[in-house]
């Protein structure tokens, strides 16, 4: 049941970002954010692609030798225009996103409690350096994680396994990047967050794996945060919250 529901919810904040008009805005303005830079990061990338090529492997005069330098040469690229992806996203879900997530989920909870709670108030200055702290963690640990897990997949006999046990992963925690915002905007502390999340896996993969599919997915990340204050607000009694 946890893993359709986190599909459900999902699909309906992707539905109702769609048809108001301050939360399509704010999801296409990410959707943008998150394509430009990815753009410029691949560009640059490419631009100095041989230079980097150089510095790994200089091209050799061997003509018995040099089908595999450009096998190499090809294959170099792939990764560093998906470093590049990944390092975009970050950059913009770091620097940029966080802002717009925490807005919209702001407004989700406006629309359907009539209110936003919060536990304090603070400067915007403050409240900005608070989204980025943390976020660091959210975003940053779970690449990193997944990173690992992929590189060890690809030098062990276990590969199939650890891709599946780091897809999973990077499912639960793209998922709960959302989750997360509504009670870490109410100072709500991180132990107690980590908790919410890890007791409703299920509803998380759920949530997550429409994050696989190609294409879509940078759809279905930008309005995450609506689907994802819609559980918190539904399934959580907020004022009881610390």
């Amino acid at each position: 049941m946890g893993l359709f529901k986190g599909i459900r919810y999902n699909l309906r904040g992707l539905a109702m970002g769609l048809k108001t008009p301050r939360l399509l805005v704010l999801g296409l303005i990410r959707t943008a954010a998150v394509i430009v830079l990815t753009i410029f990061a691949a560009s640059l990338i490419l631009v100095y692609h041989q230079e980097i090529l150089s510095l790994i492997w200089a091209k050799p005069e061997s003509r018995w030798i040099l089908w595999l330098w450009y096998v190499f040469s090809w294959l170099l690229s792939l990764v560093l225009v998906g470093l590049s992806a990944v390092i975009s996203y970050l950059v913009s879900q770091i620097l940029f996103s966080v802002l717009i997530m925490d807005q919209m989920s702001r407004i989700t909870e406006k629309i359907i409690t009539g209110k936003i709670k919060e536990t304090q108030n603070v400067s915007w200055l403050h409240h900005f350096i608070y989204l980025v702290k943390q976020e660091i963690p959210r975003a940053t640990i779970p690449v990193l994680i997944t990173l690992f897990l992929t590189l060890a997949g690809w030098l062990t006999p276990f590969g199939p396994i650890v891709t599946i046990i780091a897809t999973g992963l990077a499912m639960v925690f793209l998922a709960w990047d959302n989750t997360d915002l509504t009670p870490a905007r109410r100072m709500v502390e991180f132990k107690k967050r980590f908790s919410l999340m890890s007791s409703a896996l299920l509803f998380h993969i759920g949530f997550g794996i429409l994050f696989l599919i190609p294409g879509l997915n940078i759809l279905f990340l930008s309005f995450a945060p609506v689907g994802a204050t819609l559980y918190f607000i539904e399934n959580h009694d907020a004022p009881a919250m610390p």
